[in-house]
């Protein structure tokens, strides 16, 4: 076969080398229903973030199934099928359920597990087949600088976590200069602080302290302390849950006071709250979604922007239906729903389910959520969704960044701890 003919053939198409032309396309084989695989860590490390992905799909599923009757393609309406697995937070179970759900299972698409290391260590499995494969959960830009052709992201790059906090602090405190950066010591986190560094640089702003601690740290005390001595206006840092209570804490111990304080992938969730009380209040955090976000259809037809999916109200009350009990979704479940959503909407565009058909259409599609912008560049990376900044006030997280997302006004300069 000529290399004319394989490019015809691999588009679908008859060549006519006597004539010269085409024959028509013949019509796609289409199946009963679409089916999404997932392997997602319902135990282990990352188990609660795997809850809430996995109900987030659910939800949208449902949606697509019934309020939007089904996937539009080929004519028809062809509703979702939805099957995942329990990866248990480990790389070698992703590698070996994914191949399992693209030769036994027969899916169309992948959802990718949540964090950057499992998501990247499943990216390969995808390329070998040639599926999509959604990424929800893996926010390091190192996913992207791979060459991966399939994987798709939803949640935004970490290197852009704190770009929107800055721009916040830049217009509420234009006279202020100094800030520290204390990152915990992981691929994520690390991408977050080159981000934020580089932004910051371009805002005018003078690293007077920069540093990481480790990924296991117990005692931030020397790292605050030196910290402490470059008297920062600001502090941007963190990487999770543990270390971001633990950097407030002692922060609070050693009475250091800033005009801001920003951690990552800490703030957000209820148990930093519960686990700081007072000394919470202030405490800002970078997010991909929160309940109460203000993105509708309304505001997005204004905008003139396309909108796709169920409004915020529907999408809590599919979650909560899914999940089966009263839990409230976090950014988790947003993420996973829009990865869904987008992939339905690449189908849709593609009018097909041919993968290299759906992901041209993806990487030309612009759309509207509950959950936000949705656009990719070239690499698959998310360039399109904005992170929203949330801060703790009166036992309550609000939103407070950016101004059309916001519930309530930034409370600027942070109170001092007690």
């Amino acid at each position: 076969m000529s290399r004319i003919e394989k490019v015809f053939a691999r588009l679908g198409l008859a060549l006519s080398v006597g004539l010269g032309i085409c024959a028509p396309v013949r019509a796609e084989t289409l199946p009963a229903r679409i089916v999404i695989g997932h392997t997602e860590a319902l135990s282990g490390a990352h188990a609660k973030a795997g809850e809430q992905a996995v109900a987030g799909i659910q939800a949208i599923v449902k949606w697509v199934n019934t309020a939007n009757g089904g996937v539009s393609v080929g004519g028809k309406k062809i509703p979702l099928d939805y099957k995942y697995y329990d990866c248990e937070s480990k790389k070698e179970a992703v590698t070996s359920l994914l191949e399992r759900l693209i030769t036994s299972d027969k899916v169309q698409v992948l959802v990718a597990p949540y964090s950057s290391p499992l998501t990247l260590a499943g990216a390969p499995v995808a390329e070998k087949y040639g599926v999509i494969y959604l990424d929800h959960g893996g926010a390091s830009d190192t996913i992207f600088k791979q060459g991966f052709r399939y994987v798709v992201q939803t949640i935004g790059p970490g290197s852009r976590y704190h770009v929107g906090t800055l721009n916040m602090l830049k217009k509420l405190d234009p006279g202020a200069k100094r800030l520290a950066l204390a990152y915990k010591d992981d691929e994520f986190a690390r991408s977050v602080m080159d981000g934020a560094e580089e932004h910051a640089k371009k805002l005018g702003y003078e690293i007077v302290f920069k540093r990481t601690y480790p990924a296991t740290v117990s005692d931030l005390t020397p790292l605050l302390s030196d910290l402490k001595a470059a008297r920062p206006d600001f502090v941007l840092g963190g990487g999770h849950l543990a270390d971001g209570q633990l950097f407030t804490q002692q922060m609070a111990d050693l009475g250091i006071n800033v005009r801001a304080l920003s951690l990552v992938a800490a703030v957000t969730l209820p148990g930093f709250q519960n686990a700081l009380k007072a000394k919470a209040e202030g405490v800002m955090g970078p997010s991909h979604w929160e309940p109460g976000v203000t993105f509708s259809k309304e505001k997005a037809l204004k905008a003139g922007h396309t909108w796709f999916g169920p409004g915020q109200d529907e999408f809590v009350k599919l979650f909560k239906e899914a999940v089966g009990k009263d839990l409230t979704p976090e950014y988790h479940a947003a993420e996973a729903g829009a990865s869904v959503l987008a992939v339905v909407a690449g189908i849709e565009k593609a009018n097909s389910l041919d993968p290299d058909k759906i992901r041209a259409a993806l990487g030309a599609l612009t759309f509207t959520s509950f959950y936000g912008g949705w656009d990719i560049d070239d690499t698959g990376k998310q360039v399109g969704h904005d992170m929203v900044d949330a801060q703790w006030q009166g036992g309550k997280l609000k939103i407070v960044w950016p101004e059309e997302a916001a519930t309530a006004k930034v409370v600027y300069p942070k109170p001092a701890f007690r």
